[in-house]
């Protein structure tokens, strides 16, 4: 089965996939349409992200992938509505073999925020 992902700096030696943390967990968004994809990009780029690359690709390589970063897939079915998080890391380059004290700095996010982001995709799976 094939998904589409978010990549930011294709063809550099900073290309990236996009990935949200939450707390301590980072995800990966592995969209079943193109368009989904696509839409989500647009938004990224509203928040003045750079401008992003939508790729298809095999779900199971993107799983391996995360699961060798140690991040978490998430599977967004065609049609449900995902807004990208509002506070947006500066420094984008991720380095697997530093120690985490060289992470980039994360925006903070209290128990409000994450409250509401679930109230949020429940309300938009309803649309």
């Amino acid at each position: 089965m094939f998904v589409y992902v978010v990549l930011f700096n294709v063809g550099t030696e900073n290309e990236g996939i996009h990935s949200i943390r939450i707390g301590d967990r980072h995800q990966v968004l592995m969209f079943e349409s193109e368009d989904d994809a696509i839409r989500f990009g647009i938004l990224l780029e509203a928040q003045d992200s750079p401008p992003p690359t939508i790729e298809k690709m095999d779900r199971e390589e993107i799983e391996e992938i995360c699961e060798d970063a140690g991040y978490e897939p998430v599977f967004v079915p065609e049609g449900e509505l995902v807004t990208p998080v509002e506070n947006m890391v500066e420094k984008t380059l991720w380095n697997p073999d530093a120690d985490s004290s060289d992470e980039p700095a994360q925006p903070t996010r209290s128990a409000a925020d994450d409250e509401m982001d679930r109230i949020r995709r429940q309300l938009e799976r309803l649309l």
